[in-house]
């Protein structure tokens, strides 16, 4: 089993997951800004961003290999659809888990265009060999593609049209050092501040025709985990909410009635997130305690709560993970409205020198 496909799965049911359903990815084809001017936030990305695209514009030739890493949701698919149209070229959309042997890249670099964009999502999940190949393509603009097997296979060399990856990864630790130094330019997707995701929900509500005050973009904001995709399907909920329970006009009391309904609270956490704060606080004391006993409590698997739950409570700074196992923070108890032992004061999880 693939528990990569396991937690993305898992991510994508929630309401604050950050992975696309085939409604968000329908949706965010809408709602998607055409070029750099249109894109909110990342601005040390944007700017760095359109210095390439601009230099490769006035040399007239094609833009240097790009890689964006970053969480899901931040924008890295719509980004390598502003190169495609800044650099006014055709864009080919695949993925790495697609990509399986060294003659299915082939296939696709043999087909493309001259000053083609390829975007190649979860870079670092592609095979080995492929990868490999991908290599001398990106830095020769060829590949040897081998025909025969055994000792009689030959190597027929394929020169290959100029053209310009786009890779994106949420992983960037894993790409091996050889392929990330063929990438002319890098750049790394922060979380977006609640101002930025204000902006971006006021630009979807209008083209969603959503009547939305100041006060409920930013109470969907501030639970949107930092995460555009997230920002945008909270206001679908709370636009139906709105006009199933109100008169279609989103305030703050109308978001916080919606969000309370889907189990969103202030934080932005959801049902899965408070069963991991409970079960550690209530249960254990807030710990330590050991990442299989947790998930056992709450009924989830250990991969789900490591990768689905977790890395939103520990930069929420609610959940510390040590050596000893995982401990609940002085803002966890705070959060729950739960007053902490002695023992957990300090957030840690352990006593002082006396045992006290």
């Amino acid at each position: 089993m693939n528990w990569d496909d396991t937690t993305d799965e898992t991510a994508a049911e929630r309401l604050v997951g950050a992975s696309a359903d085939r409604e968000d990815q329908a949706v965010e084809a809408a709602l998607r800004p055409k070029d750099l001017d249109e894109f909110i936030g990342q601005e040390k990305v944007r700017e760095q961003l359109d210095l390439v695209l601009r230099a490769a514009r006035a040399r007239g030739a094609t833009a240097d290999h790009v890689l964006l890493s970053g969480a899901p949701g931040l924008g890295k698919t719509t980004l390598s659809m502003i190169i495609a149209a800044e650099m006014n070229a055709p864009i080919r959309i695949t993925s790495g888990p697609a990509i399986q042997h060294a003659g299915d890249l082939a296939a696709i670099l043999s087909s493309l265009q001259e000053g083609e964009v390829l975007f190649l999502d979860e870079i670092h999940r592609m095979s080995r060999p492929a990868e490999e190949m991908l290599y001398m393509a990106m830095e020769d603009f060829r590949v040897d593609v081998i025909v025969g097997k055994g000792p009689g296979a030959t190597a027929i060399p394929l020169d290959l049209p100029p053209f310009t990856l786009v890779g994106a990864t949420t992983r960037a630790g894993l790409l091996p050092p050889p392929l990330r130094d063929r990438f002319g330019f890098t750049a790394h997707m922060e979380f977006y501040e609640p101002a930025e995701l204000e902006r971006v929900i006021h630009r979807s509500a209008d083209l969603l025709d959503v009547e939305i005050g100041s006060d409920g973009a930013a109470e969907i904001a501030g639970r949107s985990r930092g995460t555009p995709r997230i920002a945008n399907r909270l206001l679908r909920r709370v636009r139906d909410y709105a006009q199933v329970k109100a008169d279609g006009i989103i305030t703050r009391d109308i978001a916080a009635a919606a969000l309370k309904v889907y189990e969103v609270d202030a934080r932005g956490l959801d049902r899965l997130d408070r069963g991991v704060l409970v079960a550690l606080l209530k249960l254990f004391g807030g710990g330590p305690v050991g990442l299989s006993t947790l998930a056992v409590a709450v009924g989830e698997e250990r991969e789900t709560v490591e990768e689905v739950a977790e890395p939103f409570l520990v930069r929420e700074g609610l959940l510390a993970r040590t050596p000893r196992g995982r401990v609940a923070t002085p803002a966890a108890w705070a959060h729950l409205g739960l007053t902490p032992p002695r023992s957990a004061s300090t957030g840690n999880g352990q006593q002082d020198l006396f045992g006290t």
